[in-house]
């Protein structure tokens, strides 16, 4: 092979996994996007969405909230099994905390 075809078959692929590297990135959720999630209402499935926490994460959070009454200030989220502070400070941006909307009788 010509030492043209080999550098142009090179930077062929070098483009074509940058695009499949681009398509592969996660897509922003609605906290990065900025809207803060409400820890006193998301879901489990609401609270995946944010960095670093996971389904068990999730779980956690709301069974805090339940036997709780629910968070009074977003730094009651380290009393939660598995958020420490380094934890905290990377979500605090993300999360809000407000009285839980409940439906009209």
């Amino acid at each position: 092979m010509s030492r043209v075809l080999v550098a142009a078959l090179v930077i062929t692929l070098g483009v074509a996994a940058q695009t499949a590297a681009a398509q592969d990135t996660p897509r922003p959720t609605a906290a990065a996007a900025g809207a803060p999630i409400n820890l006193n209402s998301a879901s489990v499935a609401q609270l995946e969405g944010l960095p670093g926490i996971g389904r068990a994460t999730a779980e956690r959070i709301v069974e805090y909230r339940q036997k709780n009454g629910g968070f009074k200030k977003p730094e009651d989220l380290m009393n939660v099994r598995g958020i420490g502070e380094k934890s905290f400070l990377k979500l605090k941006p993300l999360i809000t905390v407000a009285a839980a909307r409940t439906s009209a009788p």
